[in-house]
């Protein structure tokens, strides 16, 4: 990323811009924000129900899709906030918008609402990977649960020739192409944002700061969801969850009528 510096000439970096893969549609304006080791490829179900009533923007993040991918970057939370917000700015949106965010892109989105709660109407999260600190987790069944899926996480990123072989073995079952993808091209990307945004994350006490409705959409045979580990953001009183029986982590026809209607 390249550095600027401000009016006192401290020196700071300078978010890039990010990929804009999609720009349909007229009317109120609906942005979407999709998950690590994926692209915006991800709404191609959600899409077509938005688009004949919304402007629809399709955003790739930051080392991912065909966004860039900075040599300096360290893919912090505040990183991926920073490059989602300069794009937003340099489109010069005019009205508050509904924000989705998938999986990654949900921990993102809640942090961007967060620090910029005057910019939306409503937020979407779908999938959230939310996992809270075991220390923190009171119920022991989730909190075992949770130290799974974060000693699996740490499994992947340290074992890199085994994680790129089995993501391209999964990749061909999927029923999007593309939607998952671990190259060599992205593992950088892919190991920093599972490291500094999903193995260590803020998304509960961002939540906590958010000041529009929020609505939380996820399948039931979600694998990358520990169970019981939403239970901590149901009980917000800002926060509507609705559960789609059958659906996995993929955004498919049946959970993106769901999500579709979230954002209306």
């Amino acid at each position: 990323m390249g550095r600027v510096k401000d009016a006192v000439g401290r020196l700071f970096r300078r978010a890039p811009l990010l990929h804009v893969a999609g720009d349909e549609g007229t009317g109120p304006v609906v942005v979407l924000v999709h998950g690590i080791a994926s692209s915006s490829v991800t709404f191609q179900n959600l899409v077509p129900l938005l688009e004949p009533t919304r402007r629809v923007i399709s955003i790739d993040i930051l080392g991912f899709g065909r966004s860039p991918t900075p040599p300096d970057a360290t893919y912090t939370l505040e990183e991926h906030v920073a490059a989602l917000h300069a794009t937003l700015r340099s489109l010069k949106l005019t009205h508050p918008f509904v924000l989705v965010g998938h999986s990654l892109g949900a921990l993102i989105v809640a942090r961007y609402a967060a620090q910029y709660p005057d910019a939306l109407s409503r937020l979407v999260l779908v999938g959230p990977p939310i996992y809270g600190t075991p220390a923190e987790i009171g119920d022991r069944r989730v909190r075992s649960r949770v130290s799974a899926y974060l000693r699996a996480w740490e499994f992947l990123r340290s074992n890199k020739d085994f994680t790129i072989r089995n993501a391209a073995i999964l990749a061909k079952l999927l029923p999007i192409k593309g939607v998952f993808e671990i190259t060599e091209k992205n593992w950088t990307p892919f190991v920093l944002s599972l490291k500094n945004c999903i193995e260590s994350q803020t998304v509960v006490s961002d939540l906590a700061r958010v000041r529009v409705p929020v609505e939380v959409v996820f399948g039931t045979l979600d694998a990358f969801i520990a169970p019981g580990s939403l239970a901590v953001i149901e009980a917000m009183r800002h926060v509507t969850m609705y559960k789609v029986d059958g659906n996995d982590h993929i955004i498919r026809k049946r959970l993106a009528r769901v999500v579709a209607a979230a954002c209306v």
